[in-house]
Order: C-alpha cells, then structure tokens, then sequence
C-alpha cells in the first residue's frame, strides 16, 4: 500500500473581479402591470398593520419569491433606501413547496418607499410598455431613454431596471406566522433577530421571562400557556419553536447470561476523547481510563437505568476492539473525559444546551467529543434544531468537533422517518448504521437537513439483529444495536487522526468521508441512508491507499475570494494523464439559525483537475463546475444545489470508474509551463458580513492509474522538482513515535 502524502506549499489569494454590467431579466420571465399593482396593494396592507402596533419599531415582512432563489436574484431595490440594502434586513428563510420565504425586518420609512417606487413603476409599464415588460423589452431600455424622461426626477432607469428584476422573482408579501406551534410541554422558542430587547416586548404582553430560561438574545424557554399567550398576541414574532422535552431513541439490547471479566492496564499517555451522554458507572473495570462529572441536580432521582447507556458508549471508545474482535479498527485505546448530563430516556433540551456550553468551554484541550443523545421527534424542515445551532457555533468557534449518532426509529416506525437532532448538526460528523453486508440497518432514519444538505455523514457498524455490538453495561457484558454505537467507533478514528497523526479536524472529517467513498457515482437515495458511504474498519485502510493510487491532503485558509494553487504536477504517460481523480473538501463554516434555510453564512466552492488551454488557462475541474467563471453563466440556485453541493460544507467531486477509462490528454498553451492540475477554493459570502475570511479548509484527493501502475514516486519527485510543494509521508509508525515522545515527561538532571 502507499503512504498517504501531506502537501505543503503556498496558495495565491485573488480577490473578486467586479462584475460589470446592469439589472437583467431572465429570458424566461415578464412582469406584468396587473402584478406590480397586486403587490402595491398587499405592502399597503402590511404597512396599515404594523401602523396600529406598538409591540416593534419596524416591520416584519415576508417575502415569497417563485423559486428558490439565489443570493443575486433575491430583491435588492424594493426594501433598500441610502445606505440600508436589502440584504441587510433579512432575519429569517423558510422553503415552501421548493420556494423561498425571505423575511425582513425594515423600518417604516423604507417600506414607505418601497411602495413609492414601485407605483412609479407600476406607471411605467403600464403607460410606456404596453402592461407588461419581457425579456425583449427590458433590453431595449437604455441610459437616455425617451419612455423614461419624464420620470427621471422620481426614479432612475437603473433603479426601474432592477425593481423589474425584483418583482420577476416575487409572488406575494405577507406577515409570515409560524402554522407549526402545536406544543403541550415546555416550548423552546426562537423569535425574530429584531435586535430589540426581547424581554421588554414579552412583558408588554403578560409574559415575564426570567435570566436561566433564556438561552441567547432570540431563543428562550416558555411553558404551554406562555406560548399560547405568545401565539394569542404576537404570532408573527416567532420564528421557529420545537418541544424541550426529548425523548432517546431507543436501541435494541439483551444481556448476555455468561460473565466474562475483563482487565485493562493503567493509562498513559492516550489521548482523551470527550463524552456527553446520560451517566457513567464508577465500579466498571476500565474506570481509571475515565474522569467522570456529573451535570445534573444532585436532587434529581436515579435508578440504574440511568447508568446504562453512558457507560456503554464509553466503554466502546475506552476498549471497544478488545471484545469487538471484528470491529478491531487498530487505533488502541483513549481515555475518556465523560460528562453525565441526562438521565433515563426523557431529559431536557434546554438543560443540555447549557450544559454543552459550559462543558466544552471548561475542557478546551479536548479536541473529539461523542454525542449519542438524540431525539425521536423527526427535524423540522426548515429550521436547524436548537440542539444542532449550538454545536455548530461551537465548532466554528473553537477547534473542536462533535461525532453525533444519527438516531434510531423503533419496530413500530415501518415508514420512512427523517432524523432526530441534535443529527442536524451541519458541522457535526453524523454517523448512521449499517449492517454488515453494507445495508442500511433496520432503525435507520434518512436525511436531508434544510431539504438539502447531506445527512447522515458516513455509515458504520451499530449492530443489527443477530449481529449485535458488544459493550460492558453496569450490569455486565451486553449485546446492542443503535446508532449510538457506530458513532463512538468513528470518534476513535477522528480521535487517532487528530492526536495520533497530527491532523487538523478538517482534513480529518475530509479524510474519514473520503475513505468511506468509492469510484461509482453516489445515488440520492443511498446518500439519504448512509451519507457518502461506509467508513472501513481498519486504520491503515483511511490513512493508505492502494497500489495503483496517490493520496494526498492539502490544507488552507481562505483569505480571499479566490484561494488556488495551479502547480500540482500529476505525472504523465506519452503526453496524457493516466488517471482519474476524485477529491473532498471540508470546511466549518459560520451558521445563522436566524436564516432558516439559508444556514450556513459561506459557501467555499471547489474546482479541481488540469488546467487547460481549452479553458482559457483555467482549470477544468473533474465536476464540470462552471459556478461562478468569469464568463457570464445562468444556473438556477436549485440546480446549483443539486449539481455542485452549493452551500454544503462538504464537498465531494469524482470521476467515475468505468471497464476503459482513458488517460486525460494534456492542454499546453504554447509558450507557457502550466502543465500542472489545479485545485482553487472560491468564497462566497451569504451575508455581508465577512464570516469566510481566515476561513480553514481541508481537501483530499485521491488520482487512481487507470493501468495499475504505481506513480506514487514520480509524483513526490515531481512535487519536490517543478510544483514547489513539500511532501511530507505520513507514516503511521512514525507518527505514533512522534506522539509517545512528545507525551513523555522530560527529567532534568539538577
């Protein structure tokens, strides 16, 4: 087998060329006077409700667009007045039947001419085009246009062209009110980011909201009537709302009647991995390899019950290969810092959240933590979960990452049954189950999170009937099956990539979904089961690769628009590249809970393979991805989503295995040296503020001879000779040296 090889060398940063160039109207869109009019009178509305009001001191206004509409297509004149843009007021996204909801918060004078505008315009088109404006006629308009002088002093031909551009895209206004608000518990509530003080607008209302029911400036606890007077009072204020009394998925399990008594030596110096789960038995056998603090009211009953499923999870991470001989992953054993935060299989979700915060704050030197709580209720649809909003602030944060177990469905559930948080966690690696013939397990629950983003991660080993993992329970050796249990094996590999290897957590969380891929095209319908594919169980067969192929990893941050490096010289046979290539690209980017859908604030976006005269120089990714080229491209935001991963912060590009694949021809401009593959990184920010910046990234690549020869010394020579990178082997006996020396304690001589 080959090494896995770490390249290092240095990336150009360019920043955006501006786009020249006006408003444009899609050729397959017109705006009709009758519509214009329509929405006039549906603001004028609006504006007369928020007029009676005293609650606020703007407007909540909701935008339904036709489409899912892209950042470029979202209205940019209608809502925008001086220096406010329209971007800057939105505080909340929502699909509907494969559209956009954009709701704003704007002040008053700006929804006032908002209107204004868009009756001078409602006058234009129907006076000066005939009611209606097509792609046709937009384009004959120009800077001194006769139809358009006589409103030159109310509004600009640029101002007109782009208030026709946002009305193509809209279909209705209206104040938004949340239609799923059905709680008979405790209630965990988001508002609207108002920036208004969210205690004093509560207690106008008769609800008095004390400092530990509140989790931040939008989120806090309400009991039932609270909500009701909340929904009785100010419906439009909620943004999301979800039950804080949770409930376990369940795992199948049966004890063993047969003791066996394990031993284990005394810890050394094996790295620590964290545990957040219910609590942890002290009398177990491999206690001195785990340092246990309970988080829960010490006046909050127990019973044995309560023990069970803590101490299982760990003793899988602490010793799991010793009695899982198959499952033996070569990664030895981890200490455990285990954090006892729930009991039973009922707990609350607004308790746990405040307990995470503080756990992880407390034990910054802990870089893998394991979480296998989750919840039977299904994710909502267009809102990220509490649970999952605060692991992901947390890990964009601080250098840290959560492995979280993509919840069970029990016996009764024989319908198809959407995940459970907190396994929406966009930064989280979520782990589903899978038997041991590669078929999703029978308790397995699908993704996608936000309609759209691949959920679970990666599938491994959880057990299934008749297959059962084995754990050490306070009441001895135990047979289980759950994704509770895939996901510690997936912890202990992160683990030993991090510690043990030395590598960030996003080449890590790279190279885990990378080993998990094959050469066949991923299908929509496998993806929502298992994510990208089945992580192998030993060590060595993440890290190697086979003969015949070159793997590497590249890490870097993102300073500017575009991050790139075209100097990777893939070596060549009779002026043609034998190989096909596949890569995966990890990032942990800033989210908005606040945004709905649009949840993630930066879209880092990948091209990848040789550079080619064919594209003018550029580089002709593997994908065929043509988002954002210099050229003028349209490509609808659905499509981009589908096609290219837009917005998910991980990306997976491959060329596909076939029985003759052919070796790629090799594109030289004449003149110039750019015979090199490429690889560039492109930002794209969500917002306007700059979440991207400083922004690290993780890439792994995979080049695969098509004739089953081994480059793999041709490609470091080339590295070291012609791509100025430096190419580090990472060798696993190596790195393990490396690490026993630097844990062991130096004595000086006095």
């Amino acid at each position: 087998m080959n090494n896995l090889l770490e390249l290092k060398g240095k990336f150009e940063q360019a920043k955006r060329e501006g786009r020249v160039g006006g408003p444009k109207l899609a050729k397959d869109r017109e705006v009709k006077f009758e519509t214009i009019d329509k929405l006039i009178k549906e603001l004028e509305k609006i504006n007369s409700f928020w007029q009676k009001q005293n609650l606020l001191s703007k407007a909540l206004i909701s935008v339904y667009y036709n489409t899912i509409v892209a950042k470029s297509n979202r209205m940019k004149k209608i809502f925008s007045k001086g220096s406010l843009h329209s971007n800057d007021s939105i505080v909340g996204a929502r699909f509907l039947d494969e559209r956009h909801i954009i709701t704003h918060y704007i002040p008053y004078d700006v929804l006032e001419s908002g209107i204004f505008n868009l009756k001078i315009c409602s006058e234009i088109v129907k006076k000066e085009f005939d009611n209606v404006i097509n792609y046709d006629k937009f384009n004959t308009i120009t800077i001194n246009d006769d139809r358009l002088k006589n409103y030159k002093d109310k509004i600009s031909n640029t101002s007109f062209k782009q208030l026709i551009v946002d009305v193509s895209f809209i279909e209705k206004f209206e104040i938004f009110k949340n239609p799923e608000l059905e709680q008979k518990t405790d209630t965990i509530v988001t508002v609207y980011k108002t920036g208004e003080n969210i205690k004093d607008i509560l207690e106008k209302i008769g609800i008095t909201l004390f400092p530990h029911k509140i989790l931040d400036e939008t989120t806090f606890l309400l009991t039932p009537d609270e909500l009701n007077i909340l929904k009785r009072e100010a419906p439009y204020l909620i943004s999301m709302a979800v039950s804080d009394l949770s409930e376990f998925t369940k795992e199948d399990f049966s004890l063993l009647t047969e003791e066996n008594k394990l031993s284990i030596p005394k810890p050394k110096n094996e790295p620590v991995i964290g545990v957040i789960d219910t609590l942890f038995d002290e009398r177990i056998y491999f206690s001195d390899w785990v340092k246990y603090t309970e988080c829960i009211d010490k006046n909050i009953p127990r019973d044995k019950n309560d023990y069970r499923h803590g101490t299982e999870i760990s003793s899988i991470i602490v010793d799991g290969p010793s009695f899982n001989k198959k499952l033996d992953d070569g990664c030895g054993r981890f200490q455990i810092r285990h954090f006892g935060v729930a009991t039973g299989s009922r707990f609350s979700s607004f308790s746990i959240l405040k307990n995470i915060q503080n756990i992880v704050a407390k034990n910054r030197d802990i870089k893998v933590w394991n979480l296998s709580l989750g919840s039977k209720l299904e994710i909502n649809k267009n809102s990220i979960s509490p649970e999952a909003a605060i692991l992901d602030k947390i890990q964009y944060d601080n250098d840290v990452i959560f492995v979280v177990a993509g919840t069970n469905k029990s016996e009764k559930d024989v319908n198809t049954k959407l995940i459970g948080s907190p396994a929406d966690s966009i930064n989280s690696l979520v782990v589903n189950s899978v038997k041991s013939n590669g078929e999703p397990a029978s308790y397995t629950r699908t993704g996608p999170v936000l309609s759209f983003f691949v959920k679970p991660d990666v599938s491994y080993y959880g057990g299934e009937k008749n297959e059962e993992i084995r754990v050490c329970s306070p009441n001895g050796e135990a047979l289980v099956c759950g994704t509770s249990f895939a996901a510690p094996w997936i912890a202990r590999k992160l683990a030993y990539l991090i510690h043990i290897l030395g590598l960030s957590k996003e080449v890590a969380k790279a190279l885990l979904i990378h080993s998990a891929t094959g050469w066949d095209k991923i299908s929509n319908k496998s993806a929502l089961s298992i994510g990208y594919g089945i992580v192998p169980i030993r060590i060595e067969d993440i890290i190697n690769s086979k003969d015949d192929e070159i793997k590497f990893v590249i890490s870097g941050i993102s300073e500017k628009y575009d991050t790139y490096a075209y100097n990777i010289p893939v070596p060549k046979e009779k002026e043609k590249y034998p190989f096909i290539a596949k890569a995966t690209l990890c990032y942990f980017p800033a989210c908005s809970r606040n945004q709905g859908v649009d949840y993630t604030n930066t879209e880092l976006d990948i091209h990848f393979g040789q550079v080619s005269s064919k594209v003018g120089g550029k580089i002709k990714s593997i994908n065929s991805n043509f988002q954002n080229d210099e050229e003028e491209t349209y490509l609808r935001e659905k499509d981009a989503r589908k096609l290219f991963r837009k917005w998910d912060n991980v990306k997976h590009i491959s060329d596909v295995k076939k029985e003759k694949n052919r070796g790629k021809k090799v594109y030289v401009e004449e003149g110039k040296n750019n015979d090199f593959w490429g690889l560039s990184i492109k930002t794209i920010e969500r917002l306007n503020e700059k979440f991207g910046e400083n922004l690290k990234f993780g890439v792994v690549i995979t080049l695969k001879e098509i004739n089953g020869v081994n480059r793999i010394d041709s490609f470091i020579k080339n590295c070291n000779l012609f791509g100025n990178w430096l190419v580090n082997k990472i060798d696993i006996k190596n790195r393990i040296d490396i690490f026993t020396t630097a844990q062991e304690d130096v004595e000086w001589e006095e």
